[in-house]
């Protein structure tokens, strides 16, 4: 019976930590960091390729595929702004595009797809937008809207709030609900731990 309301407190944080958990493994190990992908040059092969010097932009067409250090990008067409010398921003489409990426030596590949995938090379950050699927390790998030800033490894993921019952679906696998269950289990037994020195340590009077 005193152990009621630990039971009840694990019971309800059980899913903010599997929110926790998946974040977690997401989240990139500086240590073991791979070279900075937006320094590494840029290869692009393409069906098409039209390039306007003044709007600076360049259009890439049918079965594109670029890659620039760990990133992949496959689309039927691929646009490169330039506001300098460098691109500024990469935009994929396509029935879906699709990207890698590998993030650090040590974590799973990176793999998305969407009908359209932004890259914002001076942000670090890659948009996902329409039909957007992200996963890794077999941690999954799908929605009509995610942002993944790939240096933090930080995953936002948002559903058309126009389409009723529209949501943002998210997949943990076996090994992380595991992790998951070991963290509430340390839980009980350090509140069980707290509750019974508090209660040796108690003074009563008849």
């Amino acid at each position: 019976m005193p152990h009621r309301g630990y039971d009840n407190y694990a019971r309800a944080l059980t899913p903010y930590l599997w929110l926790l958990i998946l974040l977690a493994n997401f989240q990139a190990v500086v240590t073991h960091a791979l070279p900075d992908d937006g320094d590494q040059p840029i290869y692009l092969t393409a069906d098409k390729a039209m390039r306007d010097e003044k709007k600076g932009v360049t259009i890439y067409t049918g079965n594109v595929q670029m890659q620039q250090g760990s990133i992949e990008l496959e689309a039927d067409t691929l646009t490169i702004y330039h506001t300098s010398d460098d691109p500024s921003e990469i935009v994929a489409e396509g029935k879906p595009a699709r990207m890698r990426q590998q993030p650090e030596l040590d974590k799973g590949v990176v793999h998305a797809h969407a009908d359209i995938i932004k890259y914002f090379k001076n942000e670090d950050r890659v948009h996902l937008q329409t039909n957007a699927h992200i996963e890794q390790d077999g941690s999954v998030v799908d929605g009509d809207s995610i942002d993944y800033l790939m240096e933090k490894q930080l995953i936002t993921a948002q559903s058309d709030q126009t389409r009723a019952g529209n949501k943002v679906v998210v997949v943990i696998p076996p090994s992380l609900r595991d992790t998951e269950d070991n963290k509430i289990q340390q839980e009980r037994t350090s509140a069980t731990e707290n509750l019974e020195e508090s209660n040796s340590g108690r003074i009563t009077s008849e």
